[in-house]
């Protein structure tokens, strides 16, 4: 991770809450596993095993989130002229209306409308104008968009 991450205001300040969220969590973890050594032999001590796996999560965890956080730059759109990481797109074809927020690749969930600027999607919309038509092939074939609006 030596090139910069992008990530929208709101998405680096939830990476920032969940860091916090697991730094809390850790010492916990360290309790329990110490609490869990003094038990005796650790070659049948599923206690141990379980807490040595729960803080090795932890700190992974840790390392991904710190790594996130110092390689994260936060974009913000410079206008509404054409679409940018940030922005939340309105398109509209055959099947109606859809709204997408062009987010960073570590803070995207479709399940709610953000998408990645680097999924098929994403990608495509980035640069384009309201007016514009564009063609996006995804798995299941291709889709016909056309923008409606840009917008925060």
């Amino acid at each position: 991770m030596s090139q910069s991450i992008p990530f929208t205001k709101s998405g680096y300040e939830d990476i920032k809450a969940k860091l916090n969220t697991m730094l809390n969590k850790r010492p916990e973890a360290v309790k329990t596993l110490s609490r869990a050594r003094e038990m005796g032999d650790l070659s049948e001590n599923g206690l141990y095993k379980a807490a040595k796996f729960e803080l090795s999560n932890i700190d992974r965890d840790l390392r991904f989130l710190k790594n996130l956080i110092k390689y994260g730059r936060v974009i913000a759109p410079i206008d509404d002229k054409t679409v940018q990481i940030g922005h939340i797109v309105e398109v509209k074809n055959e099947k109606g209306k859809k709204t997408y927020q062009i987010v960073g690749e570590y803070e995207a969930d479709p399940k709610i409308n953000k998408i990645s600027y680097k999924s098929p999607i994403g990608h495509n919309l980035l640069g384009k104008k309201e007016g514009d038509k564009i063609n996006i092939k995804i798995p299941t074939g291709i889709i016909n968009y056309l923008i409606k609006n840009i917008s925060l």
